[in-house]
């Protein structure tokens, strides 16, 4: 799986810049703000239909612009697959495959595998569960159709719920037969997005830690642990018996969209034991185990964002990291770094075939 080519039109601080890529590994070098990471996100959003980093999507438009486009031709499976993006001010963006419209963006996650890795990365563990909760979901809907569409359908009945509870609020009056209604909507489709979960963490599990270990060449015990109140309970009963504190805080309390991911280490918790080094070891094996998942789910190897990577390690593991990406699980690589020369230097002493872009001020230009 590769991208050959790039497009974009007024795409955050880009007016506008085509790009052609190496099959195996390109750079972005500049200074911090030029844009490189501009240019990850495009890719990202190619994959996703949303940006790795931006909520909003009018926020991705270059400033006094009215639009952006962002295009790729990517070869996946050894045939051509053109993606495009656009979106105007006040309306609903359109993404189409090789020129036909998607009817639900949901169609178009999984076509091209990818994993993001980026110095926000961190807030995996210094943040809350939504976060880690949206890590999950990234990775399990891209080979897993089915469990995208409960997810989808289960946030919407939750948002109905609590849409319920506020109103019951509002009027001074509680209907017990209406909210059962929604309970059983919340059972239908968050049971098989627990089961799914926590049959991931099952086999992610050994490739997480394999990775952890290979990268810090240190013996420390690492644990990934996926904690869900359905572990111990009935879902219906749950909802049964935190009815009472629902109505009181008007919102639901109890269901999958309260799951997390415990990280330790040592059989400590991650974010209060682990050194800076050991954390940033850790969301690196997260990440690089994701990849290697992903490879093995969809048989296609993904493609890989390294954006800011000697933020997250120092030189000798980075040498490291390369040794781990030029094996086969990954489709193609595109790296980030402030340094015109650090990367070029890495990849011709491994003897690695690469493509360097040099950016500034939203300007790319071949180095």
């Amino acid at each position: 799986m590769y991208l050959s080519k790039l497009s974009i039109l007024n795409f955050k601080n880009y007016e506008e810049a085509k790009l052609d890529f190496s099959t195996e590994i390109n750079c972005f070098l500049g200074p911090n703000g030029s844009g490189k990471t501009n240019l990850l996100d495009a890719i990202f959003y190619l994959a996703f239909c949303k940006s790795f980093f931006n909520p909003s999507d009018s926020q991705l438009i270059k400033h006094e612009q009215g639009f952006f486009v962002v295009e790729g031709d990517f070869v996946r499976k050894e045939e051509n697959e053109k993606v495009y993006c656009g979106l105007k001010k006040g309306q609903k963006k359109q993404f189409k495959r090789n020129k036909r419209q998607y009817e639900k963006l949901s169609e178009h996650i999984g076509l091209v595998p990818l994993v993001m890795i980026s110095p926000s990365d961190s807030d995996l563990i210094n943040e809350g569960s939504e976060l880690r909760r949206r890590f999950l979901d990234l990775i399990i809907s891209q080979y897993d159709k089915k469990y995208l569409e409960e997810l989808i359908q289960y946030n919407r009945a939750l948002s109905q719920r609590n849409r319920l509870l506020k109103k019951f609020m509002e009027i001074r009056r509680f209907d017990e037969a209406s909210l059962e209604l929604w309970d059983e909507q919340l059972i239908k489709h968050g049971t098989p997005v627990y089961e799914a979960r926590k049959l991931f963490i099952e086999k992610f599990l050994p490739l997480f830690r394999k990775n952890y270990e290979f990268i810090s060449e240190q013996k420390e015990t690492v644990e990934l642990k996926y904690s869900s109140q359905l572990d111990e309970s009935d879902f219906a009963e749950l909802l049964k018996d935190r009815r009472e504190k629902d109505r009181r805080l008007t919102h639901s309390s109890a269901g999958v969209h309260k799951d997390d991911l415990q990280f330790s280490i040592e059989g400590m918790p991650l974010k209060k034991f682990g050194s800076q080094g050991q954390q940033k070891t850790f969301l690196l094996a997260l990440k690089l185990a994701q990849a290697e998942f992903l490879k093995e789910e969809k048989q296609i190897p993904p493609i890989l964002l390294l954006d800011d990577i000697y933020d997250k390690l120092d030189e000798a593991r980075v040498a490291r990291l390369m040794e781990i990406v030029r094996k086969d699980w990954f489709g193609q690589v595109f790296i980030s770094d402030t340094h015109l020369d650090r990367l070029p230097r890495l990849f011709e002493e491994l003897k690695t075939e690469f493509k360097a872009f040099e950016v500034e001020k939203g300007e790319v230009k071949d180095v």
